[in-house]
């Protein structure tokens, strides 16, 4: 089986050279066999008329004229005219930036043209702009009655594209499937290579959709290398040089409990149990904490880390922003200091021989634990022996920034964590190689937060009632879109409500963004949490991670214009003490239909999982696995967005099989090893190929 020119550069076909060839590398890709998975998008289809009264305006046509006479313009941004008849009626082809001597030679007075096109109309005047295509009369046989129509870039035409594939289809070999014959049958789907034939080759609009079986089975594949090359990698991890076993004594851990003030829920005790298991076992763990927004996945994480340390190992725990970074060493710090235990800070704020100290003390093994930021993965940062690698709020960073942690140490237990919650479906597409746990509890005596939906122009309104909530004791959130007042966007800025709310409360009333000095957001912070700040403004800076039980008032301007992931997390920031919290979700003048749908779920539900779901059918999933928060990652051809039931299920389907495939043959070395290493290629999952062969 000769499958060399599939992946030869694509610049081997003819028509990719010069300035297009960038062009076309960015627009399919620099394979030949991306120009296979360059599927259509549309297709034109041409009717045959005698007369220009049958054509509807806007319709596809083919008809014969004879041409009366040219009408050029003296300026090539005015349109050429050409007067043509059907015999009866006057029909009028038009050009723009038109070559008169082209026009001339290619449509002579007296001659009889096959046009085809779209027409429009001009009160009673029908014209045909800018012709699909002009034959003679004796080339009848050429004339197309249908045009597949591509995904294009500026500077190449869908002829362009169009020759590409026909050459690149030209290469496609015969190969053995790598799905068996009873999965087709079951599924009614043709082989790979029949797919890709008929998909190019589509007889109505009906086979662009996914639920034709060309393409549905082309999807499927999709999947099938995506879970496959997760699963080999999976498998890799555990087949590697042993993992470290951290089974610990149970001292350390139990004491800890002991000096909580609270007890664990029985998901907390769950989730402990499922961690402390892959701990102890003798290969590296990979899992995954899901937990609603105070569900109380921070103490989780560190008993997970109090067992790594009572092993004889170092744990580490990264968080995405200084401010988090800076509450978790709060919290974490004293708890572990009555162990006996040193837990230290480490962000980029840490400098000169403050750091340097830090960096000597945890390269000896006389740091515990670390808790910090991105400086921590920096190459400088050495520990005698991790043993644990946590990282908070898994979603604000990228695979690599986790593998950058997880290779401080020998084959690290890594243990993710995210207020997000995932639906399966997206579980699925990003974290195939992890294990899931999930918190669906919340500590006891947390009440429900009131959530209530309220228009800008009732913002006296809502101030009249902060003087009442102050005067009860409230610690008040107020959220702003934007830092500063901006021409281009008609939002609230956070400076400005500040002045405005401090104009009415005087010092009572604070302010933080992500443009203020990292120490100067701390002190505000602290007067918030702890004296005399009642009412914080802030921008999304405090998203993720702030805990002031005191706070019980969430308003956030503009609501309409966050994302539901975002109106959740922020929500998330009251009523977590005993007092019952309420988030007012404030919406501007322009309320978009979907802005409408997203406050209405928020006021219908707290439930993370429930607006996970409706947040990924209104807006697409989010890169999880990298940083982008919108758009399934990396699929060309299953589309979420307009088809979430039947992509939920051809991806379930994948995972099942890519299981069962590394159950069965982990090195794909059997009978269909040759055809399953064609797949992962094919879809550019070449690095999982290393995998089979280590």
């Amino acid at each position: 089986m000769n499958t060399i020119p599939l992946f030869a550069s694509l610049d081997t076909l003819s028509g990719v050279d010069g300035r297009r060839k960038k062009l076309f590398y960015r627009l399919i890709g620099d394979r030949v066999v991306d120009a296979l998975l360059h599927l259509p998008t549309n297709l034109v289809q041409y009717r045959p008329i005698q007369s220009i009264n049958e054509a509807q305006a806007g319709e596809n046509v083919i008809i014969e004229l004879d041409i009366i006479s040219h009408v050029p313009n003296a300026y090539r941004t005015k349109p050429y005219k050409i007067i043509c008849t059907d015999g009866k009626n006057m029909v009028e082809l038009v050009y723009f930036n038109a070559i008169k001597p082209y026009l001339l030679k290619l449509y002579p007075v007296g001659a009889r043209k096959i046009i085809i096109g779209k027409i429009d109309r001009y009160l009673s005047q029908a014209t045909i702009a800018h012709p699909d295509a002009v034959f003679d009369k004796e080339h009848k046989s050429h004339l197309i009655t249908h045009e597949v129509i591509y995904p294009l870039t500026t500077g190449i035409t869908n002829k362009c594209v169009q020759r590409v594939i026909d050459q690149a289809l030209l290469r496609l070999p015969n190969f053995p499937d790598w799905v068996d014959v009873d999965t087709r049958q079951h599924h009614d789907w043709p082989s790979w290579r029949e797919a890709i034939l008929a998909t190019h080759a589509p007889k109505s609009t009906n086979d662009l959709s996914l639920h034709s079986k060309f393409r549905q089975r082309l999807a499927f594949d999709e999947f099938f290398s995506h879970q496959l090359g997760l699963q080999l990698a999976r498998q890799h991890q555990l087949r590697a040089q042993p993992g470290i076993a951290q089974a610990g004594n149970g001292q350390l851990v139990q004491r800890l409990l002991t000096e909580l003030p609270f007890d664990l829920t029985e998901a907390q005790k769950q989730v402990v149990d499922e961690i402390f298991q892959d701990m102890a076992a003798p290969h590296s763990m990979s899992r995954l904490i899901q937990g609603d927004v105070g569900s109380g996945k921070t103490v989780v994480a560190l008993l997970a880390m109090l067992k790594s340390v009572e092993s004889g190992y170092q744990a580490a725990i990264l968080a995405p922003t200084d401010i988090l970074a800076r509450q978790h060493a709060t919290t974490i710090v004293e708890l572990v200091g009555k162990l006996g235990i040193k837990a230290v800070l480490l962000t980029a704020r840490e400098k000169g021989k403050a750091r340097t100290k830090i960096l000597e003390q945890l390269n000896s093994g006389e740091i515990d634990i670390l808790i910090g930021t991105h400086a921590i993965i920096q190459s400088t940062v050495d520990f005698k022996n991790l043993g644990l690698a946590v990282i908070d709020e898994q979603h604000r960073f990228g695979v690599e920034q986790r593998l950058q942690l997880s290779t401080k140490g020998y084959n690290t237990d890594v243990l993710a964590m995210t207020a997000t919650p995932i639906p399966r479906t997206l579980q699925l597409a990003n974290y195939g190689d992890m294990d899931v746990s999930i918190i669906a509890q919340k500590p006891a005596g947390r009440l429900p937060i009131q959530t209530k939906v309220i228009s800008h122009n009732r913002l006296d309104e809502i101030v009249d009632g902060l003087k009442r909530m102050l005067a009860e004791g409230a610690k008040i959130f107020w959220v702003c879109p934007l830092v500063k007042e901006s021409e281009a966007l008609d939002l609230s800025a956070a400076e400005e409500r500040f002045t405005h709310l401090q104009g009415i409360f005087g010092t009572r009333v604070g302010l933080v963004h992500g443009q203020m000095k990292p120490q100067e957001k701390d002190v505000v912070m602290d007067c918030f949490i702890n004296q005399s700040i009642d009412i914080l403004i802030a921008t999304t800076v405090i998203e993720v991670g702030v805990n002031v039980p005191a706070a019980t008032i969430m308003i956030i301007e503009h609501a309409e214009r966050f994302g539901l992931a975002q109106l959740h997390q922020l929500r998330g920031r009251i009523g977590r003490g005993n007092q019952q919290g309420t988030c007012i979700l404030v919406y501007g003048k322009q309320l978009t239909q979907v802005g409408k749908k997203r406050l209405e779920i928020m006021r219908e539900t707290s439930d993370g999982f429930k607006i996970a779901e409706a947040d990924l059918q209104l807006r697409g999933s989010g890169d999880v696995l990298g940083t982008r928060q919108s758009g399934m990652p990396g699929f060309k051809i299953a589309d979420f967005a307009e088809y979430p039931e039947l992509c939920s299920k051809l991806l379930s389907l994948a995972n099942k099989e890519a299981r069962r495939v590394c159950q069965e043959d982990p090195y794909l070395k059997g009978p269909k090893g040759e055809a399953l290493a064609l797949l992962l290629r094919i879809f550019g999952r070449d690095e999982a190929m290393k995998y089979t062969r280590s």
